[in-house]
């Protein structure tokens, strides 16, 4: 027959390992509030943003189809934006101490759906580093890409500024904390209910009833040290009286 737990004692178990869950769950609270103020370095987050827009003759006409190509134009481009032709430049220009690679995963391109423009991002330690790697790289993306694609059609909208960049993107302390305290609770709760599992003593009457199968017809009391030495010394007590009372 498949044992089944009730709410009651779930509640009880919960109640009975209370001290260890809250132990657990505040130290992989502090723990995590520790790994990320002391030991993760910040992040901090510029962004340009860049146009695709070819340019028409004054003959031509402004249609679908020039839009069409320049949408489609935004995915090639924004592979070419961190090729190495761009990068190896950036890193020449600025004279920054990084492999083309490294500069690569620091680089991000955020393309919005049926749009003519994308967003170029640099996460760096340095807030300002990031501001001028972003810049630097759309604007060596703009000059090459009229000798890659043999085309004037792209501009730099915006341009990354510091202010906007002085609050670290990463890392976030608030949700980083909320995760370990919901991690934390959980293995603590589960640790509870597997410490209870594993607990096979007896030391109640309904342990042993579930234990043999079988109904608790009677208890005995458990008498302490004490209770004992007062019970013996009542009984010396009464039975040096009753002797003293059959000499007189």
């Amino acid at each position: 027959m498949e044992e089944t737990i009730s709410l009651k004692e779930i509640f009880a178990t919960l109640k009975k390992r209370l001290l260890l869950i809250i132990t657990i769950t505040l130290l992989a609270t502090i723990i995590s509030a520790i790994f990320t103020f002391f030991f993760i370095t910040p992040q901090y987050s510029a962004s340009t943003q860049i146009l695709v827009n070819q340019q028409s003759s004054k003959d031509s006409l402004y249609n679908q189809n020039a839009v069409q190509t320049n949408v489609q134009l935004v995915n090639t481009y924004s592979g070419i934006v961190k090729s190495p032709i761009i990068l190896n430049q950036v890193i020449k220009d600025l004279d920054l101490d990084y492999s083309a690679e490294a500069l690569q995963n620091m680089i991000s391109v955020e393309t919005v759906q049926n749009a003519q423009y994308f967003n170029v991002t640099v996460k760096n330690t340095d807030p300002a580093e990031a501001v001028q790697i972003a810049n630097k790289t759309a604007s060596i993306f703009k000059t090459q890409i009229k000798n890659i694609m043999k085309v004037d059609n792209v501009t730099v909208l915006s341009k990354a500024n510091l202010a906007s960049s002085e609050n670290p993107v990463s890392p976030n302390p608030k949700m980083n904390m909320a995760i370990a305290f919901v991690v934390g609770l959980m293995i603590s709760v589960g640790l509870a209910f597997l410490l209870e599992y594993l607990d096979n003593t007896v030391k109640t009457e309904d342990d042993l009833e579930k234990l043999l199968g079988l109904p608790v017809l009677g208890t005995i009391s458990e008498i302490s040290a004490d209770q004992h030495h007062v019970k013996k010394t009542s009984h010396a007590a009464h039975t040096q009286a009753r002797g003293d009372h059959l000499e007189a």
